[in-house]
């Protein structure tokens, strides 16, 4: 009597222990994210994936070969998870696991349905933001333009808790390209630089615009930045956004559509006053 008792309570709790781990897509269907994609820009990075969750969440894990997989954004409704702090090491090659889940006891073992995102190396896919343009000068006494460029930062953060830039991890890997042409022209030339500065020989008596691109020299892809904020300056050695210079332009162009305007405004004028006169100087007819 005893034996067939004890057999009962192992059968129950068999059953019970199956029913806990049995795997959650079994009972609840839930759908597994696809379209999952790295969005990066400067190595802060943003993962994307579709669809929207309706009945339940996503919880994210990230690992790379040097590294053991972390969760990140757990039980969330959103799409997409900033999973910046989880690369922290820029030429580790990651993957990412976006979980379809339903919130659990912590007792309970569920077996959830996943999806794997592709391989991603910030240090090779990251996009390269806009270069800053810290100062800018063009000097009349030896026709040259001296430019200064501002690293973009990281995320990355130093002992002391300041931000590194992209030199700091890229260094040797990183150039500057300067692209300059004359205002008066639309001949495009280019000069690069492994320094943040650069002095450029230019012709005397012109005014010049330029912009800045970085490369990646290691890349194969995704090797320029954006390009950065364009800029010119006059041959008398001021400078002046490049955004001023259109403004003037556009300036001019509304100053002569309004004398065009006016023009014909005051020619419609004295064609009606003249009619007008002529009117007047007409004799009656006799009735």
């Amino acid at each position: 009597m005893c034996s067939l008792s004890l057999l009962l309570q192992a059968a129950v709790c068999f059953s019970v222990l199956c029913w806990h781990r049995a795997p959650a897509s079994d009972n609840l269907n839930l759908t597994t994210a696809v379209n999952i994609k790295w969005s990066s820009i400067n190595f802060k990075t943003i993962l994307e994936w579709q669809p929207e969750p309706t009945n339940y969440s996503y919880t994210v894990e990230v690992s790379g070969k040097k590294s053991d997989w972390k969760k990140k954004c757990i039980y969330t409704m959103s799409t997409e998870c900033d999973v910046t702090d989880l690369l922290d090491n820029p030429k580790d090659t990651y993957h990412a696991r976006i979980i379809s889940t339903i919130q659990v006891n912590d007792d309970i073992t569920e077996e959830f349905p996943f999806s794997v995102s592709p391989p991603f190396v910030p240090y090779e896919e990251t996009i390269i933001g806009k270069p800053g343009i810290e100062q800018y000068k063009l000097y009349t006494e030896n026709d040259t333009l001296q430019v200064t460029i501002v690293d973009p930062l990281t995320p990355y953060r130093f002992p002391n808790n300041s931000l590194q830039s992209i030199r700091d991890i890229f260094k040797d890997d990183l150039r500057y390209t300067v692209y300059f042409w004359k205002a008066s022209s639309t001949g495009k030339k280019s000069a690069t630089t492994q320094s943040n500065e650069l002095v450029i020989r230019v012709d005397k008596g012109e005014s010049y615009c330029f912009y800045v691109q970085a490369t990646i020299m290691s890349r194969k892809l995704n090797r320029e930045s954006q390009e950065s904020e364009a800029h010119c300056t006059t041959n008398e050695g001021r400078e002046y956004d490049y955004t001023v210079f259109i403004a003037v332009i556009i300036a001019v162009f509304v100053i002569i559509v309004i004398i065009i305007a006016l023009s014909v405004m005051l020619c419609k004028r004295k064609k009606a006053n003249k009619e007008e006169k002529a009117k007047e100087n007409m004799p009656l007819n006799d009735v």
